[in-house]
C-alpha cells in the first residue's frame, strides 16, 4: 500500500478527490487550506491501483508549478484492505510492485558516480583479486556481493525503457567506469604482484559457453524482476550468478600476466554477462508496463522513441550474435 500526498491549489479539491474514488482508493481525506492557498489530499491506496493513479494525477497537476506529489509506504491499515466495504482492485499490469516514480528514483541512485561507489569497486577489486589468486571461493563470493557493477548496468536498461536518455547515458558512464577501475586495478596488482593465475577460480573464467549465455540472460531478469518487486535482498542471488567483477578482475590479473589467449576468454565472458543483463532487463522493463513518459517536476529532457529502444535492442543483439560466434569458434570449454 502507499500513502498518496497531493499538495495542490485549492480549486483542485474535487478533482482530486473524484481521482481516488475512481482510482479505488482505500481512503482519501483533505486538510485545511493553506495561507499560500494549497491544500494537502492525502489518499491510501492498493499497490496495484497506485501508478494509474499516480498517472492521473500528474496528467492533472502538470500545468501547476506549485502542485508536489510525495509517495509513502504503509504497512498496514486497519480494518485491512478487502475486508468487506472494500472496492475491489485490478492486478498491476506486469506484476510490478513499485510505482515508476519509485523504480526511477531508485534507479537514479544505482546510476549515480561518487565517491562510494569508486571507494566500493576499489575495495571489492581487491577482495576479489586475492579470492581469486588464493582459489577462496568465499571471498570471491563476497567480493561479488559488495560489488555495485550490476546496478548502472540495469540502470542503462531502465533509462532506455523509460525513454530518459540522460540517466541512460549517466548510467553507461558509471557502468564503463566502474568496469575500467576494476580491470585497470586488477592489472595492476597483477603486474606487480607474484599472484597465482593457475587457480580454479581464475581459470573457470577464462573459458566461456553458451550455458553462461543462459545464465546471464535468465540472471539479468531475475534482477529486473527483484527491483521491480521492491525485494532487494533477492539481488544478492543474481550478484552472485551473474556476477561481473570476477571476469573484470581476472581479465585485468592475466593481461598483468601478459596472458593475452586467456585473457580474451575473460573478456568474452564479461561481454557476455553485460550484454545478456541489458538485453534481458529491456525485455522485463518492457513487459512491466515500463514505457517513455512526462514527469512532474523534472522539465523538458531528451527522450527515447519506440524507434530508439528497437535501435539498441538490435545493437544489444547484434553485439551478442558476434560474442555468440566467438564463443562457437573458440570451442566450447
Amino acid at each position: 500500500m502507499r500513502l498518496i500526498e497531493v499538495i495542490s491549489p485549492e480549486y483542485l479539491r474535487p478533482r482530486l478527490l473524484a481521482l481516488a474514488h475512481a482510482h479505488h482508493a482505500i481512503d482519501a481525506w483533505c486538510g485545511a487550506t493553506n495561507e499560500d492557498g494549497r491544500i494537502s489530499v492525502r489518499m491510501v491506496v492498493g499497490a496495484e491501483n497506485t501508478q494509474r493513479l499516480m498517472e492521473a494525477l500528474q496528467g492533472t497537476m502538470l500545468k501547476e508549478p506549485t502542485a508536489r506529489i510525495v509517495v509513502l509506504p504503509v504497512e498496514t491499515t486497519v480494518p485491512m484492505p478487502g475486508q468487506p466495504g472494500t472496492a475491489p482492485r485490478p492486478n498491476t499490469p506486469g506484476g510490478r510492485d513499485l510505482t515508476l516514480e519509485e523504480l526511477y528514483t531508485r534507479m537514479a541512485k544505482e546510476g549515480n558516480l561518487d565517491r562510494n561507489y569508486v571507494m566500493l569497486i576499489f575495495l571489492s577489486t581487491i577482495a576479489a583479486t586475492i579470492g581469486l589468486a588464493e582459489d577462496n571461493t568465499a571471498v570471491v563470493i563476497g567480493s561479488m556481493v559488495i560489488a555495485p557493477l550490476l546496478g548502472p548496468v540495469i540502470t542503462f536498461a531502465f533509462g532506455i525503457s523509460m525513454g530518459v536518455r540522460a540517466l541512460a547515458m549517466r548510467a553507461l558512464f558509471t557502468a564503463v567506469v566502474g568496469l575500467g577501475l576494476a580491470i585497470l586495478l586488477s592489472l595492476i596488482i597483477g603486474y606487480l604482484w607474484p599472484v597465482s593465475i593457475s587457480s580454479q577460480e581464475v581459470m573457470t573464467r577464462t573459458g566461456v559457453n553458451l550455458a553462461h549465455v543462459v545464465l546471464a540472460l535468465t540472471a539479468g531478469a531475475a534482477g529486473v524482476l527483484a527491483l521491480t518487486s521492491g525485494i532487494t535482498t533477492r539481488l544478492v542471488g543474481v550478484m552472485v550468478a551473474v556476477a561481473l567483477l570476477p571476469p573484470a578482475s581476472v581479465l585485468g590479473m592475466l593481461l598483468g600476466k601478459g596472458e593475452f589467449e586467456l585473457a580474451t576468454g575473460a573478456a568474452l565472458l564479461l561481454g557476455v554477462n553485460v550484454i545478456c543483463v541489458v538485453i534481458a532487463a529491456q525485455f522485463v522493463f518492457l513487459f512491466q508496463g515500463v514505457r517513455p513518459r512526462r514527469w512532474v517536476g523534472v522539465g523538458h529532457v531528451e527522450r527515447f522513441t519506440p524507434k530508439d529502444w528497437f535501435i539498441w535492442l538490435l545493437i544489444g543483439t547484434l553485439l551478442l550474435a558476434g560474442l555468440v560466434f566467438l564463443i562457437l569458434s573458440r570451442g566450447m570449454p
